[in-house]
């Protein structure tokens, strides 16, 4: 039976791969054959699993291999830990990528899945293959898993701050997308790391229609047992949440999330109200300063932007136009404009985004 995929996201530094590493252990100790797959250039995913080793990776070892034309071979770039008292050994990988600056890290990641299934990974004797990848890159080659399929289920990391939910909601945008056009990877959820109990994940969890798995509080202990590459699962309380998480996977009792992620708009009304105002545009004058004068087409941007956003103004329909009048000349709130079209808050407020985005695609496309 081939093993079972699962792409686990979220943004660097937010506590993938202390995830990944603590389900990797947790799956071993019921006894399933687990592969951790690092897939960030920084290769540092499988550290706390080898115990503080740097892992050898498929990058670094192919251009090596491929410099003396010799073929690659599994044992070049996988390796296993034996634990004392586990039941099996934990097998690990590390992708790897470029130097800093030195190239595509999304081709490496690319590049490396093609080696490993031409060495066979998806029909290895394994029950469990952990994907640990980096969410906070929009470069495709990090998509692989979800552009190709190759894992059946997502799982997304986040803490309670708006930039790695940010990520974790562009991650589960990613998935939907490629859901649309035939993709099978499923969202399981979101798993909430370092929770401070303020609410945030869960709060756009319920916005989005995503599962929330597991929390896991901030804990000083599992942080030093972390970074002195031990695992957090020693500890009680925290390994009782990652042992029902591991065996709710195993015997699929999580529904899939069907959150296909929200639009920008609405999801940082989440975190407060947002102004509706279009952004104040410099010009062409301000910019090259008193002393220089702008020549040809820019001469004239200075005195020409108004009259172009009143020409733009004047092509709205009549309603967004009202609406975009009270607004920005008479100065009114969205209550008071509710009030004086007769509608709900919600509505004037999403008239007032409408003319917005209309009148942004109106002035930069006239």
């Amino acid at each position: 039976m081939a093993a079972r995929t699962l792409a686990i996201y979220g943004k660097g530094g937010i506590g993938k791969s202390f995830t990944t590493t603590n389900l990797a252990a947790t799956f071993s100790l019921m006894g399933k054959r687990v592969l951790q797959l690092g897939c960030d250039p920084k290769h540092d995913s499988t550290t706390s699993l080898f115990g503080g080793i740097s892992l050898p990776t498929v990058t670094e070892v192919f251009t090596e291999k491929n410099a003396r034309n010799e073929e690659l071979e599994i044992s070049d770039i996988v390796f296993r830990r034996d634990i004392p008292d586990f039941p099996q050994p934990i097998y690990g990988i590390e992708l790897g990528g470029p130097q800093v600056g030195r190239g595509c890290g999304g081709r490496g990641i690319i590049s490396g899945f093609d080696l490993l299934e031409k060495l066979g990974l998806f029909k290895w004797d394994l029950d469990i293959i952990l994907m640990d990848f980096l969410g906070d890159v929009v470069c495709g080659g990090f998509a692989t898993p979800l552009a190709r399929s190759l894992s059946e289920e997502v799982i997304l990391v986040t803490s309670n701050d708006r930039q790695s939910i940010f990520t974790a909601n562009n991650i589960c945008r990613a998935n939907n997308y490629f859901r649309t056009i035939g993709g099978r990877s499923r969202l399981l959820g979101l798993i909430i790391n370092r929770d401070d109990q303020s609410g945030m994940a869960e709060k756009y969890a319920a916005a989005a229609g995503i599962n929330v798995l597991l929390k896991v509080p901030y804990n000083m202990e599992a942080r030093d047992r972390d970074d002195s590459f031990d695992f957090a699962i020693r500890i009680p309380e925290i390994r009782s949440s990652f042992e029902k998480l591991a065996d709710d996977i195993i015997h699929g009792r999580i529904t899939p999330s069907e959150g296909a992620g929200l639009e920008f708009h609405d999801f940082v009304n989440l975190f407060g109200e947002v102004s509706t105002s279009l952004p104040l545009a410099a010009t062409a004058g301000e910019l090259f300063g008193s002393s220089l004068e702008p020549t040809g087409n820019n001469a004239a941007a200075g005195t020409g932007d108004e009259a172009r956003m009143e020409k733009c103004i004047d092509q709205l329909e009549e309603n967004l136009q009202a609406v975009w009048r009270m607004h920005e000349e008479e100065g009114r709130e969205t209550d008071a404009i509710a009030e004086a079209l007769h509608c709900s808050e919600p509505e004037a407020g999403e008239l007032l985004r409408k003319a917005r985005k209309e009148l942004k695609r109106l002035f930069f496309n006239t």
